[in-house]
């Protein structure tokens, strides 16, 4: 029996992403992602998808340990996951529609990707002040309001880590300390967790079945 072959390059990249995350929280498919394109030549809609199924992975194991300690809000993940499912799956149809594997598609991805790494990097950035302003303001807006911006904002999340595999975690969480300040930060934690999953595993499964079938 023969063992696959194995780039150690890629296990190097992997073990550094795994460290960088490890201290910070976050940045696994903002960091990824981009390694798999600039240093691997992984086409786009490949390496995207193949970040979101490890992400699924990840995701999946961080909930079970969040939802043991208690520190999953589920309405607040159930109100992200009804924007956020309904906009992967139609911007992942659309872009395989459209022709994943043209050079179209994958200039619109790295577009999008940058996008979404800048705006990642300033929701880090300012996520201190963002974090000690709801503090200081600490009445949330109105119910239905909430839940207005709420699935707004798993919607965008839907397109972009759709196509990206960068935003769930950064800016997911960024904007719902803004929604619920009265909330723990833990419970916002442990529950944009909670929403990468169902929209990881999706996103990933159409996105490798879209190549594929691109690729066959």
């Amino acid at each position: 029996m023969t063992l696959p072959h194995i780039d150690l390059l890629y296990s190097v990249s992997g073990l550094a992403v795994g460290f960088l995350v490890g201290l910070t929280g976050v940045g696994g498919g903002s960091l990824m992602t981009p390694i798999l394109v600039l240093l691997f030549n992984v086409h786009p809609a490949t390496a995207v998808g193949t970040d979101l199924l490890y992400a699924a992975a990840t995701k999946s194991a961080g909930t079970l340990v969040h939802g043991l300690k208690g520190s999953v809000d589920w309405r607040v993940t159930l109100r992200l996951a009804a924007g956020s499912v309904p906009a992967a799956t139609i911007t992942l149809i659309l872009l395989h529609r459209f022709g994943m594997d043209t050079p179209r598609a994958g200039h619109l991805i790295q577009s999008v990707l940058g996008a979404a790494l800048l705006i990642t990097a300033v929701a880090l950035i300012f996520r201190p002040q963002l974090a000690a302003f709801a503090s200081r303001h600490r009445h949330a807006p109105g119910e239905a309001r909430t839940l207005f911006f709420t699935v707004l904002t798993g919607a965008v999340l839907g397109v972009l880590v759709s196509m990206t595999s960068v935003g769930a975690g950064a800016i997911g969480v960024t904007v719902l300390l803004l929604l619920y300040p009265a909330l723990p930060t833990v419970r916002i934690v442990g529950s944009d967790v909670a929403h990468a999953v169902p929209l990881t595993l999706l996103a990933a499964t159409l996105t490798l079945v879209g190549v594929r079938l691109v690729l066959a």
